[in-house]
């Protein structure tokens, strides 16, 4: 290459990095309400520090001006095994030791940490001694590495001690200059986790760490990149022992090709990805009078009730989002009680897969918000233990087909607890939810059918027949509450849902015709839902529900929701006797409780309700103990107080703001179902409804439909209900009215987009 062509390629470089630098600079300046930031560095790890995450490994950033500290995690570091539960570990911490510097130091004016969640970077800056510092950090899904880069506007400003610390205690050693940490816990699971540093400038050692350890001296850099990578050799392959390749290659592998590359490529790379799925969906419920959108976030939680704040209500929602996109990628783990984050070796309910709605909760959100591909995860899960259940449910029910899964489980298909028996049917909604929103016919052949199968297999061979035909789950019991006893409302409901999908996957593959009619014939034959004696909707058989019972599991509404039995639509004497319950439990509760109280009063189509629910979960919580008493809300780093920390109400609250938007579970897309005078005007961009129809614009005035806008990915027939006339020029569109609503009708082609707009 000749000097002339060399000076070309460098002048266009330079073209595209100026173009790139701008264009982050503008979206920086869009993405202002989509930013939660802190005036001060994190002292606790569930309340302030700051999460990020690429699917698989992840950590919480401190911002700490004398010392850096990021608490660290890989998604699949468990102990236990197929018979032992065990419990998701803590997997270390990287420190970065700011020489000259020390803890009394005074807190710069203009310090800021923050969480951008537009971008998926956190960035920390702050001027001292006459010296602007900046650290900008994330975690690359492409790239498979954390990455955290300081730079200064001096020239040798850095001089720091960075070291790792293994939460199971062994000794750091030293590649060259990489750092690494790994062993094998008491089941044999092998780990590694690794860093290489980068200077710009200035020198980098390694050296004793005085522990028997070592660590990275680094002297005088104008700037640096530390890059991390951890791995275990998990494999979700039973057929593999559970195990794969050796962590250590893994992670040498991920830094090698990671170091080759400039922080801006490696940025550029994370940045495509991410807002790949995160930039299908955006939200505006209004605008924040801008003083109080400039507070530091736990400061707008501080004041919420005191003055509207409609933009950190949208945040809490994509900052949901974030989260799951942060948790869960394709080829990982499902989100477990804390997502990814996890600080304890022994974390509160083992930060494990509870199946009595935990994990199903963390998935509600996947499909209605575009985010279809995080829940892959979650369904390999679920395919992944079902020959382990198989025999553990053989043992306990000798003689029955198929398979279930109790309350507590883990990556190996290990659980304890004997209680909720329906935890398999609860999943496999999961399973046909996938398809009925992206209609992909040879998932549900290949993959979700024999599933859904194998499941109600066991329930047609452990079902309870009564003399006079009818159908009752034995020995249930409501979690977490009540009796154990035959025909609890929540198993009878979760069958129901079960045997439902099941039809219509059947129908749908035209397969199994004898075998669809059977199940046909049990689901008629369930002991159905009853109304007790104060109008309530029963939780058990016996009418003996307590009015003055504010339990925080409402487990008797399944059927209301993520259920679809029950609607003010089409049963609108069950939502009533739905309704009469969920008064009686009450507005307040803990964090996931009031997550999913949100969705049940959407489905009744009361949007103030569901927004009362909302302004009680945007509550400032505090400690860190378990105490349900205490009541929930959120913490100063917006993550979900049950109280502890659990991820499933920052996903229910996701949920259930879509829930208020829009719904699709009776055969329709409803428009504005929900929608509370709060949110009077607004507009949302790319959820997706059952069909795989994309609702790419919708906007609405004074709590009326302005513009819809709503493309087919699927074909087929469309059904809307809005709550104000629109008007399209489709051919063969058919339209109606029932009571307030205003319905249409209308075929479809793949990849076309349909318009409406207000009839004035």
């Amino acid at each position: 290459m000749n000097k002339k062509i060399i000076y070309i390629v460098l002048v266009a470089l330079s073209i595209i990095s100026a173009k790139t630098v701008n264009a982050q600079k503008r979206a920086e300046k869009k993405s202002d309400p989509l930013i939660i930031w802190d005036d001060k560095p994190a002292k606790t790890w569930m309340t302030e520090a700051y999460p990020m995450g690429n699917g698989r490994f992840g950590g919480m950033v401190f911002g700490g001006l004398a010392q850096e500290h990021i608490q660290f995690n890989e998604i699949s570091l468990w102990t236990g095994d197929e018979s032992e539960t065990g419990a998701y570990q803590a997997f270390g911490d990287l420190f970065v030791n700011f020489k000259g510097k020390d803890t009394s130091m005074a807190i710069p004016a203009n310090y800021r940490r923050q969480l951008d969640i537009s971008k998926a970077i956190q960035q920390i800056a702050y001027a001292d001694g006459g010296v602007a510092y900046k650290r900008e950090y994330f975690c690359s899904f492409p790239d498979k590495v954390m990455v955290l880069h300081f730079t200064a506007d001096k020239k040798g400003a850095y001089s720091a001690i960075i070291g790792l610390k293994d939460a199971h205690g062994s000794k750091v050693t030293a590649n060259g200059t990489a750092l690494q940490i790994e062993g094998k816990l008491e089941n044999g699971l092998a780990y590694n986790a690794s860093i290489v540093v980068k200077t710009e400038g200035g020198t980098a050692t390694v050296e004793s760490d005085g522990k028997g350890g070592t660590q990275l001296n680094i002297n005088q850099a104008n700037g640096f990149t530390v890059l991390l990578s951890a791995a275990t050799d998990y494999s979700n392959k039973r057929e593999q022992h559970w195990r794969g390749e050796a962590p250590g290659i893994k992670v040498k592998q991920n830094l090698d090709a990671a170091s080759a590359k400039t922080f801006l490529q490696l940025f550029n790379n994370h940045l495509l990805d991410y807002k790949s799925l995160f930039g299908r969906v955006a939200i505006n419920l209004g605008t924040t009078p801008a003083p109080i959108a400039a507070e530091p976030t736990y400061k707008r939680v501080i004041d919420y009730k005191k003055a509207a704040d409609p933009q950190l209500e949208a945040l809490l929602y994509q900052y949901g989002r974030y989260l799951l996109i942060s948790s869960s990628r394709k080829g990982g783990l499902p989100a477990n009680l804390q997502g990814l984050w996890n600080e304890s070796n022994n974390p509160p309910w083992r930060s494990d897969y509870h199946s009595n709605i935990n994990i199903q909760m963390n998935y509600w959100l996947a499909e209605p918000t575009n985010l279809s591909e995080c829940h892959i995860p979650y369904l390999d899960y679920i395919n992944s233990m079902r020959e382990v259940k198989k025999e553990s449910t053989q043992k306990e029910y000798p003689g029955v087909r198929g398979w279930t899964v109790k309350t507590e489980n883990n990556i190996f298909g290990g659980s304890s607890f004997l209680w909720n028996t329906p935890g398999s049917a609860w999943y496999a909604q999961g399973i046909w939810e996938h398809y009925a929103f992206t209609r992909d016919k040879q998932y549900l052949q290949s993959f979700a059918y024999p599933v859904l199968k194998e499941i109600v297999e066991f329930w047609d061979d452990h079902l309870k027949h009564r003399p006079d035909g009818t159908l009752v789950s034995p020995l249930g019991w409501s979690p977490e509450h009540g009796p154990t006893e035959d025909g609890v409302t929540y198993d009878q409901e979760i069958i129901y849902d079960l045997f439902t999908n099941y039809i219509e996957a059947a129908d749908v593959l035209g397969a199994d015709k004898t075998y669809r009619d059977h199940v046909d014939d049990m689901k008629e034959h369930l002991l159905k839902p009853k109304i007790g004696k104060w109008g309530q909707l029963q939780e058990w058989e016996t009418d003996r529900d307590d009015p003055k019972d504010t339990h925080r599991h409402s487990s008797n509404l399944f059927g209301l929701h993520p259920g679809r039995r029950i609607s003010t639509i089409k049963t609108p004497e069950l939502a009533q006797a739905a309704k009469v319950s969920l008064l009686a439990r009450g507005d307040v509760s803990t964090g996931w409780s009031m997550a999913w109280k949100m969705n049940f009063w959407a489905r009744l189509q009361d949007g103030d309700h569901a927004y009362k629910i909302l302004n009680n979960f945007i509550t400032l919580a505090g400690g860190s103990g378990v105490n349900y008493n205490e009541g929930g809300g959120v913490y100063a780093n917006l993550f979900c107080a049950h109280p502890p920390f659990q991820i499933d109400g920052n996903f229910g609250y996701t949920a259930g703001v879509t829930e208020m938007l829009v719904q699709s579970q009776t055969n329709e897309i409803q428009l504005l179902p929900a929608l509370p005078k709060a949110w009077w005007s607004g507009n949302v961009q790319g959820l997706r409804a059952r069909g795989d129809f994309e609702i790419t614009n919708m906007e609405w005035r004074n709590g009326k439909i302005a513009k819809l806008t709503i493309k087919s990915l699927a074909g087929g027939v469309c059904n809307l209900r809005s709550p104000n006339a629109l008007k399209n020029n489709i051919a063969g569109l058919t339209g109606s009215q029932e009571n307030a609503d205003f319905k249409y009708s209308f075929k479809t082609q793949v990849g076309q987009l349909y318009s409406f707009s207000a009839v004035n």
